[in-house]
């Protein structure tokens, strides 16, 4: 599924995301380049389902919780052992919705390796516009 919209209309991805993950335990990895929009696709999320915390990109705290199952990583300065190391991949076994920044090709192979569940959300700068296409 593709969605153009700026980043005022992001509603409109989320609510179609929602479709995919509410009440399942499910990885949804976030490509983009800098500033396309990953934490602002988590914090209007997070904010549609009236959870009144502030949401902030992990990136020098690598994982932020909302709630009691909403789990927010960025993987931008850790490479995929790294992340192993630091016991990241155990918190994946947390009921709930993992939103992965950063979340590479090498990650998602070894999630579906381990059987998670996972969605990919690739964001894309069109100039004033994004567009988000979601791959279940």
């Amino acid at each position: 599924m593709k969605f153009y919209c700026d980043l005022k209309e992001v509603s409109k991805v989320v609510e179609y995301l929602k479709t995919l993950v509410l009440d399942k335990n499910i990885v949804v990895l976030l490509r983009g380049d800098l500033a396309s929009g990953k934490t602002t696709l988590v914090k209007e999320f997070i904010k549609s389902l009236d959870i009144d915390e502030i949401v902030t990109s992990p990136t020098f705290s690598i994982q932020s919780c909302y709630g009691d199952t909403f789990f927010h990583y960025d993987t931008y300065n850790k490479t995929l052992n790294e992340f192993i190391s630091l016991g990241l991949l155990e918190e994946f076994e947390k009921q709930g919705i993992h939103f992965v920044e950063w979340g590479d090709e090498k990650l998602e192979e070894l999630l579906h390796s381990y059987g998670f569940d996972i969605i990919i959300v690739q964001i894309n700068k069109l100039d004033n516009k994004r567009e988000y296409e979601i791959h279940e």
